[in-house]
């Protein structure tokens, strides 16, 4: 990404900040994109946020079908109660806080939707009320996705032929419209006091809300769909990108060197109340090892993957399945010299090894009833070479054997009085944790330990 298309992606976030803002009037009832659209809610999403194909190309679109509104803003709340298994260490002391009681896990405020017919977007801004030490809550920029984009039409004017745009976002793959990514994949919402295994590729969620990236799409006759984006660190003009993150604790976020890209190529096909989406995507990230020093040399992270999405859409029957392969490569030529050299840097654990793999597979298939009672069970695993460094043994969240390998099932039963409504029953099953099925963590605990049971309120507005 050149010098002018960065300044592009400045332009678009001007325009969309300053726009919406500038709508803003309190005395106005609060509205979503439901109301611009003048569609319910199940017209874009078969459960809040996966997509249907009008979601799809509404999102494409950048927000922008429909009215314009005059007070662009909306609620999310989610409360909860989280139970795990096991959740004392060997010294009989909590190992996260909070389970076993209701909490607000987190509340978010959306200012988004349509400026004009060319620009629209929106921008998420969270307090978790478990964030930091698990006493104290914190706030700060959520997921964001701007937009500038432009159409034409088949000759006849019965449909749309191209759709392009340029992106400006803060989360590889937010801006993407397959639910078979990482940002809005399942499970769309986690238990905020879990136990988490200990390895995910960079494109796994290891960037969000630390870069900015802009992007440019195209869409081809509602089949061929391809991105080009650069992600670069959040810093500067993009700094409003990463507000709320910790910039100068070693440790704190990823920083990148530069502009690095990302790509995304996807082949999608609708027929009656079927669609069809085979793709790929994949990333490379030059990664200063300590955030607060960018001027030694980098690690560098090469993420590819395949995806895949299958959705029936009906008003009694609705099944939608999904699945996704990401195969990171990981060279560690900063961190391993200076590991041989004994002294590393940067905070947290450093690579015995030079090179290192990781993989991770989600599979994922959901049913609903009457868009009101659904089921999805969903299959993960995630694996890679072994590196005692990275994956120190001696901890709950370390491995023994020095092993990033996790499998497990998610189980989740949902129900929805209202549109808006999601009351939501989630179950973590492990036979394999950060390494091991038993002992993987050389105190004797049992993957089995970590099996979590998360009872969930989503309200949006």
């Amino acid at each position: 990404m050149n010098i002018k298309s960065m300044r592009v992606g400045r332009l678009l976030v001007c325009l969309g900040v300053s726009g919406w803002f500038g709508l803003v009037n309190p005395a106005r009832a609060i509205p979503a994109f439901a109301r611009q659209t003048g569609q319910a809610c199940v017209a874009c999403h078969v459960s809040f946020p996966e997509l249907t194909p009008y979601g799809r190309m509404f999102k494409l679109s950048g927000y922008t079908i429909g009215t314009r509104q005059a007070l662009p803003l909306a609620l999310m709340a989610q409360f909860g109660v989280t139970h795990v298994r096991n959740n004392r260490d060997d010294q009989g002391q909590k190992i996260v806080p909070k389970t076993d009681k209701p909490v607000l896990s987190a509340a978010s405020v959306f200012a988004g939707g349509k400026v004009n017919d060319n620009i629209g977007g929106w921008i998420q801004w969270t307090y978790n009320n478990l964030a930091g030490n698990g006493d104290v809550g914190h706030s700060g920029i959520d997921n964001t996705d701007l937009r500038v984009v432009g159409r034409s039409e088949n000759t006849d004017n019965t449909d749309m032929r191209w759709l392009y745009g340029l992106t400006v976002n803060n989360n590889p793959t937010v801006q993407d419209v397959w639910n078979s990514t990482p940002a809005f994949g399942f499970p769309f919402t986690t238990p905020p006091n879990g136990i988490g295994a200990a390895a995910a590729t960079m494109l796994d969620g290891q960037l969000g809300q630390q870069v900015a990236g802009v992007g440019g799409y195209v869409y081809w006759n509602r089949t061929v769909y391809f991105e080009l984006s650069g992600y670069q660190t959040a810093d500067g003009f993009f700094a409003p990108l990463r507000a709320g993150t910790d910039t100068q604790t070693p440790g704190g976020v990823h920083r990148l060197d530069g502009i690095d890209p990302y790509w995304r190529l996807a082949w999608n096909h609708e027929w009656g109340a079927d669609s069809l989406m085979v793709g790929a995507y994949g990333g490379h990230f030059r990664v200063y090892p300590d955030n607060t020093l960018p001027y030694t040399d980098t690690d560098r992270f090469t993420d590819i993957a395949v995806d895949a999405q299958f959705q029936h859409i009906s008003q009694d029957h609705t099944y939608t399945f999904q699945y996704t392969h990401i195969h990171e490569n990981q060279d560690y030529r900063a961190s391993y010299p200076a590991t041989l050299a004994g002294m590393p840097i940067g905070a947290g654990p450093t690579p015995f090894n030079a090179h290192d793999t990781l993989i991770t597979d989600k599979l994922k298939g959901t049913y609903y009833f009457d868009r009101k009672y659904g089921a999805t069970l969903s299959v993960i695993r995630t694996h890679g070479t072994a590196d005692a460094g990275l994956y120190a043994p001696g901890s709950v969240g370390g491995s023994a054997n020095g092993r990033p390998d996790t499998e497990g099932y998610i189980l989740e039963l949902d129900y929805l009085p209202l549109q808006n409504l999601r009351l939501m029953l989630q179950y973590y099953g492990y036979s394999k944790f950060n390494g091991s099925r038993r002992n993987y963590d050389g105190s004797g605990r049992p993957a089995s330990d970590n099996n979590t049971l998360f009872a969930n309120i989503w309200l949006v507005y």
